[in-house]
């Protein structure tokens, strides 16, 4: 059993930036990929960015160049730093973990509550 808290969210500027973080219980969190969602009013839940267990890092497009991804494992929380956030990136931002294979992330069933961020002037 997986626990998985996020914290971070609020409300921002359009141009700003917030740091997320998700912290999971268990001894495990080492050898699990990491993955943060988002999911925004009427849309369907979408993977942001990836940090595989060996620190390997995938984004979306739409986060590019503005989203770092960072693990630390002795903490066993996976952060996420937004700059320069639009007002698209307003959304539910869930974390979970996962596996890595071949390119593609595998999510578990293991979710946080999430954590809103709203971009506004």
């Amino acid at each position: 059993q997986v626990q998985l808290v996020e914290s971070g969210g609020g409300l921002v500027q359009p141009g700003g930036s917030l740091r997320l973080s998700c912290a999971a219980s268990g001894s495990t969190f080492s050898i699990y990929a990491m993955g943060w969602y988002r999911q925004a009013p009427g849309k369907e839940r979408e993977l942001v960015a990836v940090i595989t267990s060996s620190g390997g890092i995938n984004y979306a497009d739409s986060v590019k160049g503005r989203f770092t991804i960072s693990r630390d494992n002795a903490w066993n929380t996976v952060y996420l730093q937004m700059n320069s956030l639009k007002p698209e990136d307003t959304a539910v931002y869930y974390c979970n973990t996962g596996n890595w294979y071949t390119g593609t992330y595998y999510p578990s069933d293991y979710w946080g509550q999430g954590t809103q961020v709203t971009v506004s002037s």
